[in-house]
């Protein structure tokens, strides 16, 4: 792969950048795709903030790459966790899940480059005049927490490129090189991945998480809690009573107390399969096996040169 905006932004070898998922984006899984030649990210969204402070510093011994944090801004601690990050000397930072006009400007002066997630074109024009470095388009595949509009990753892609001129990824259901090849043919300059990685060895989700995770076909994860924040889940038990609720036009409160309190870590890092919020991308039927990260990321860039060389052989 040559360099591209991506690359040289980063510093890295390739375009690729682990998705900021809880309960599965410790320090070990971010070294490993740093490790790789992609970019590792932290996700503080399920730490407190001492607990980042320590993946942090076992992050620093763990890889001499380029790496950083994702941090989603309704954190509840926000201004305490960026506080950290830019005291700890954290040099890149992913936003998502709120507005970044408000932090972008110091986390600028402490020299972190600033990329924010967005689901649509409109939210991307606000981050270029927030002054972030890069934007994420993510599409409604993705798993975990969603954007409203539900636009697809093939649909969103090209919007947003002719929206912002800004350097820009694509997230939501790649999980190939063919994939990272139709994300760039549309635009993109990077891919972002969270299922392949949260289903690596490297991953801390639980055993019981990843073993679920690998046994999908297709249809078996979909997006639910409009009311609250839209999520994609593995259809259990929880699910289930979810979409019944919702179905009936239960509240925000009702579905608060079905979900009950950490629902997302008694999922996926403890493993409750059934009564757990199983949070994962609809590419995850794909994944049959728990591969090392290392052997993920060789996989996919051998892909994307394949395809690549196939579709040069197309004629029209």
């Amino acid at each position: 792969m040559k360099n591209n905006r991506i690359t040289e932004l980063f510093g890295i070898k390739y375009p690729i950048v682990l998705g900021g998922m809880v309960w599965c984006g410790g320090w070990r899984l971010a070294a490993a795709v740093s490790n790789a030649g992609g970019l590792g990210l932290i996700g503080s969204g399920s730490m407190h903030p001492e607990t980042l402070v320590e993946h942090l510093r076992k992050m620093k011994g763990a890889t001499n790459n380029p790496w950083g944090v994702n941090v989603p801004l309704m954190y509840p601690e926000i201004d305490r966790l960026i506080g950290i990050i830019i005291n700890e000397g954290v040099k890149i930072v992913f936003t998502s899940a709120g507005n970044p006009k408000k932090f972008t400007p110091m986390l600028h002066e402490a020299g972190i480059k600033v990329v924010h997630v967005v689901s649509s074109s409109r939210f991307a024009k606000k981050c270029e005049e927030a002054g972030v470095d890069a934007v994420v388009a993510e599409g409604f595949e993705a798993g975990g927490h969603n954007g409203r509009e539900e636009t697809t990753t093939m649909a969103l892609i090209p919007q947003v490129r002719k929206a912002t001129s800004l350097p820009l990824m694509a997230a939501g259901g790649i999980g190939s090189g063919e994939a990272m090849l139709a994300a760039m043919a549309l635009g993109a300059e990077g891919v972002q991945i969270g299922t392949l990685f949260a289903l690596s060895k490297e991953s801390t989700a639980s055993e019981a998480f990843k073993q679920k995770c690998i046994t999908l076909e297709e249809g078996d994860t979909m997006l639910c809690l409009k009311k609250l924040s839209p999520a994609r889940l593995v259809k259990n038990a929880l699910f289930d009573k979810l979409m019944e609720a919702e179905s009936r036009g239960a509240s925000a409160d009702e579905l608060r107390e079905l979900l009950g309190r950490a629902a997302s870590k008694r999922g996926i890092f403890e493993g409750d399969i059934d009564n757990g919020e199983l949070e994962i991308g609809q590419i995850a039927s794909a994944v049959k096996d728990i591969r090392p990260v290392s052997e993920i990321v060789e996989t996919l860039v051998a892909d994307f040169v394949t395809a690549r060389y196939k579709v040069s052989q197309f004629e029209i």
